[in-house]
């Protein structure tokens, strides 16, 4: 939680009477496409922005599609303040701190602005509250190059096993701690030069800010140590994409309510929660793998969580339910669901996540059988016995099943909804006009020139 015993307005002001060394904030605040926007204030505007807000231009917000230029206002949420760990300094002796903030976007009129990603999920969450509160435990994966042009593999290391860099993990888990946001573990990851930092799991408002934040920790902490840090989902074609699974539960007070019994861990409620997400896999998809990159890392045959089922091992399902001790089964029940990316837009990924899931649970839909097999190697035939549906294979598919959704509009709002189509239907015409069908499942040099840099 993004959180350093700060409570209100007066706290944050309090503190910043105390540290005058804190001569900026910088306020973030997530595009259409999720990217972190930002932009800083002097500190001693605190209490005037607190007040009334403080405005920038609302272009900063379209993403790829620009066209509305029009004044909008952050409120800072005061419970989201927290101070960068590290002093900024100039050739000329000059050094300060920065603290960071998250808040609220609204218009001209004092209205929510529609448009405002992270609204949408607090939306969505308040919506679906009766069903219990979202939780998340998100496993975070990079990849750590040279730099933002090629991406050259530094190391030979393995899942578990050496590699370099471990200091750069370590590092930014001892920032994140010092701004309030708690972490469960890292390790190097399946590929060369790619790593793995587990954020402890909190309410899913939280660890979208703390997710938002750890990526720009990550990137800082990189840069510092003269490397770039990169979130693409699949950067070199024969090595392991970088996934971003997202552990769920719903939870009431101190009740997990995924949990049913030690012998019989999964409830009702999460079974159904869970054949939501299965049922409606196909059309939050967009959200979840956002960029046409992101398509090149869900190819069939490679452990890719394409397929909508679910199970207990199985590496290539959707869903998977990991084992817990026994002892640790009431509170560790949980479900893992696998295609989403590093690069998504987290703020609407868990708002379409809660919404499909807690539909679910509206509908009672009839859950299934776990699926343990290689569903790669099954016949078509067999998938089709099964009801084993497939995620798109490119951005364009999954637009398409999008756009017909009711559930993904419903959740995201009309203005939204479009906004996410303008900006993916200008990526997918760039990449076609670019790349034509060639690199289907291969990384384009397209790619690497587009997304390298910006993910």
């Amino acid at each position: 939680m993004i959180e350093i015993n700060m409570k209100n307005k007066r706290d944050v002001l309090n503190f910043l009477r105390q540290e005058k060394d804190v001569k900026f904030i910088r306020v973030i605040f997530p595009d259409v496409l999720g990217r972190a926007m930002n932009f800083c204030f002097p500190s001693e505007k605190m209490e005037s922005v607190f007040e009334r807000g403080i405005g920038f231009d609302g272009s900063s917000v379209q993403g790829f599609a620009r066209i509305e230029e029009s004044d909008l206002i952050i409120m800072p949420d005061p419970k989201t303040f927290c101070v960068l760990p590290w002093n900024y300094e100039t050739p000329q002796n000059l050094t300060w701190k920065e603290a960071v903030v998250f808040g609220d976007i609204f218009n001209s009129k004092g209205k929510h602005y529609e448009g405002d990603s992270r609204y949408i999920l607090k939306k969505e969450l308040n919506r679906t509250k009766k069903f219990g509160s979202l939780f998340v435990g998100p496993e975070l994966e990079f990849f750590i190059f040279q730099d933002n042009t090629k991406p050259k593999l530094l190391d030979s290391g393995g899942y578990f096993y050496g590699g370099k860099w471990g200091k750069i993990r370590k590092a930014v888990q001892i920032y994140l701690s010092q701004m309030g946001v708690k972490t469960e573990c890292d390790h190097h990851e399946v590929a060369p030069s790619q790593h793995e930092i587990n954020l402890r799991y909190n309410d899913a408002l939280n660890i979208a800010d703390s997710i938002t934040l750890a990526k720009y920790i990550i990137k800082r902490t990189t840069e510092k140590m003269g490397l770039f840090a990169s979130f693409m989902p699949k950067p070199i074609t024969k090595v392991n994409g970088s996934g971003m699974h997202l552990h769920l539960s719903l939870w009431k007070k101190d009740k997990n309510l995924f949990f049913r019994s030690e012998k019989n861990p999964l409830s009702i409620l999460a079974k159904q929660y869970l054949t939501g997400l299965i049922k409606h896999g196909q059309e939050i998809q967009l959200i979840l793998n956002q960029w046409v990159n992101s398509y090149k890392r869900l190819i069939p045959g490679y452990e890719a969580p394409v397929y909508l089922a679910w199970g207990q091992k199985n590496r290539s399902a959707y869903i998977r339910i990991p084992q817990t001790h026994l002892k640790e089964a009431e509170k560790a029940t949980r479900i893992e669901i696998r295609s989403p990316d590093p690069a998504c837009n987290i703020y609407l990924t868990l708002a379409l996540i809660q919404a499909a899931g807690t539909q679910g649970i509206k509908e009672n839909l009839k859950f299934s059988s776990p699926e343990e097999k290689d569903i790669f190697e099954m016949t078509k035939q067999e998938m089709e016995k099964k009801n084993i549906k497939i995620l798109a294979s490119n951005l364009k598919q999954s637009m398409e099943r999008f756009q017909k959704s009711r559930l993904t509009r419903r959740t995201l709002g009309k203005h939204l909804f479009q906004k996410i189509i303008q900006n993916k239907e200008i990526e997918w015409q760039k990449y076609e006009k670019t790349v034509g069908k060639r690199f289907k499942k291969q990384v384009s040099p397209y790619e690497i020139k587009e997304y390298l840099p910006i993910l």
